[in-house]
């Protein structure tokens, strides 16, 4: 061990941070200040000594604290607080499970509302009451999209309500982004006689769908062609060749990729689109099928022109059901659920019919009102229908004059024995075509100077494009929220 000789004279010096090394003892002369300096210099070096991590909250002697037993609100011992924190936790775990099973009840009877509505609309019973809250859009609000240079004959919606592909007498085919109303890409149409070599129509497209899952869209024409595309890049994938005679009808069942089409040769027939293959052919009708429709279930609907009928084709059961009422030719069919559908007329009339009845439940006679001299009038051609699926609300359109063209929105009655009138939203030109979007938020009409199926007469300041007509709603009422609740 190595020692230090401090001299008396000497400060007490540090050997390392912290560390004082006292002066040795030495006895203390008569002089009391000397004393009081040598108890001064002791006191400081207690002061300065170095202190460690393990009591930092340690300070002089003068400032150091007795150990303070930790307080609460509660007054309580330790064991009492252990007791309480135990009876929290199990009151939260409570809780939990509580608002657990709350989750779980609600999202059982979610499903069971959605199973129940499901079986409700596979039995045709579904019907949403929503026409009461619709109200007339401002003319403002509606807007034209304007692409196709000849009269527009039929359109669809995607079905996520994104885009519209619309069809025309130019043989062009033309899909819309609803939001921006632009044109997302054109299938441009062909001349007659270069068949061969182009990639599309070459005569009038009369009538469009697309599958459910917005995979295909189907497109048929006057040459008697039933064209299938990928409904995304709109890619030509295949042609069905069959009719013999213009297209006039095509729908995919809901649900699956099975396509049914019309034609003017008077047959049906049934096509598996993802085998690119033909499956039957049904026969019944007497005179040019103008209209059809399916749903989810395996049968579609169609209408026989002047042969006057209804016809609902069972196709598993390989039957068929014949519905007799219109006085005209019925030109144009729509199914609401699969048990209820409307149809329209040249006769101005608009019918609501029920598979299970072979007369129509309610019609509405000159729809669209009359045109002509005083003694000679005619009433509008109803030239088509549109329904929002599982719901009280219908539309029409007419071939009416230019200035007196419009869609009819309609309020279908309880068990849709009834239609009221909800209001008129005027457009120009000959309305070939409506359909309601999925969520009902819009209803779409394609639109032209001339009729979809011929050229008996044209409207000069008709604008050939397609109206987009907001289906606005009331505000809520507050007094029926209250009562609601």
């Amino acid at each position: 061990m190595s020692s230090f000789f401090i001299k008396s004279k000497d400060k007490p010096k540090s050997t390392r941070k912290g560390k004082l090394i006292a002066a040795p003892k030495r006895k203390a002369d008569g002089d009391p200040g000397a004393k009081n300096k040598l108890r001064e210099k002791k006191t400081n070096a207690r002061y300065n000594e170095e202190i460690s991590s393990d009591s930092e909250n340690e300070g002089p002697i003068g400032s150091r604290k007795r150990p303070v037993v930790e307080e609460n609100d509660y007054g309580e011992t330790p064991q009492e607080k252990k007791l309480r924190l135990a009876k929290l936790y199990l009151e939260q775990l409570k809780e939990a499970d509580e608002n657990k099973a709350e989750a779980e009840d609600f999202e059982t009877d979610l499903v069971a509302g959605r199973l129940e509505e499901e079986v409700l609309e596979q039995k045709g019973k579904l019907q949403r009451f929503i026409a009461k809250d619709l109200v007339q859009p401002d003319a403002s609000e509606i807007r034209l999209l304007r692409g196709h240079k000849l009269p527009v004959t039929c359109l669809v919606i995607s079905p996520d309500d994104k885009c519209i592909f619309s069809a025309a007498k130019d043989c062009s085919i033309i899909k819309w982004d609803v939001e921006s109303g632009k044109k997302l890409h054109t299938i441009p149409g062909g001349r007659k006689g270069t068949e061969d070599r182009h990639v599309g129509h070459t005569a009038h497209i009369l009538c469009m769908s697309i599958s459910s899952d917005g995979k295909y869209l189907a497109t048929g024409d006057m040459n008697k062609l039933i064209m299938i595309w990928e409904a995304e890049t709109c890619k030509h994938l295949y042609k069905f060749t069959g009719h013999k005679g213009p297209v006039s009808g095509l729908s995919f069942r809901k649900g699956s990729h099975d396509l049914y089409s019309a034609s003017h040769d008077r047959s049906v027939k049934v096509w598996n689109v993802d085998e690119n293959a033909y499956v039957e052919t049904l026969f019944g009708h007497q005179d040019t099928i103008t209209g059809l429709d399916c749903l989810s279930r395996e049968r579609c609907v169609t209408t026989g022109g002047r042969d006057r009928t209804v016809r609902v084709w069972k196709i598993a059961e390989e039957s068929q059901l014949v519905f007799h009422g219109h006085e005209g030719s019925i030109d144009c069919i729509q199914l609401i659920n699969e048990e209820h559908m409307i149809t329209g007329a040249d006769d101005g009339s608009v019918s609501l019919w029920s598979v299970n009845k072979k007369k129509p439940l309610s019609t509405v006679k000159k729809a669209h009102g009359c045109h002509g001299d005083a003694g000679l009038q005619q009433p509008h051609w109803v030239s088509s229908v549109a329904a929002l699926h599982n719901s009280d609300t219908a539309a029409s359109g007419a071939c009416g004059c230019s200035h007196n063209s419009h869609v009819q929105l309609w309020k279908c009655g309880q068990n849709y024995r009834g239609l009221e009138r909800l209001f008129t939203v005027p457009v120009s030109g000959f309305v070939n075509s409506l359909k309601f979007s999925s969520s009902g938020q819009f209803l779409v009409a394609g639109v032209g100077q001339e009729h979809r199926l011929g050229r008996w007469w044209r409207l000069k300041d008709a604008k050939n494009g397609i109206y987009v007509i907001p289906l606005k709603r009331k505000p809520p009422n507050p007094e029926e929220a209250k009562t609601a609740e």
